[in-house]
């Protein structure tokens, strides 16, 4: 449970990330030696390399009960800014496009280490 929720924020950060990465204008070259992280600061979220797209009823029944209990802890205004990052993450948006679905039908991500994206999807009953 806590993997997912962890999991699904550093998702919804890695996303938010891209997004404002593609709405900056270009900056000028970095400096050529660029400082070392602080001890214990987070490390940087992993490059989406993957995304895959399950329904949550493909999902078992226990982690559909954990999926669902991170959507009502995250509320409306989470949802809509994952939705917005997906929308404004060209490679995301496409893969969901591909499947005839588009962001207003997932309702949690998960990003792994490796850069696999998983979005949980929930189509309109």
């Amino acid at each position: 449970m806590r993997k997912i929720v962890f999991v699904a924020a550093v998702a919804t950060l890695a996303l938010a990330s891209a997004a404002s990465a593609q709405q900056q204008p270009a900056q000028p070259a970095p400096a050529p030696a660029a400082p070392a992280p602080a001890p214990g600061a987070q490390p940087a979220a992993p490059t989406i390399q993957s995304v895959n797209i399950v329904d949550i009823k493909e999902l078992p029944q226990t982690t559909q009960t954990q999926v669902n209990q991170v959507i009502a802890q995250r509320g409306d205004a989470g949802l809509q800014k994952l939705r917005s990052s997906i929308d404004a993450t060209p490679k995301v948006k496409s893969a969901l496009e591909a499947k005839g679905l588009t962001s207003a039908q997932v309702i949690a991500a998960s990003m792994s280490n490796d850069g696999a994206l998983t979005l949980i999807t929930k189509k309109a009953s």
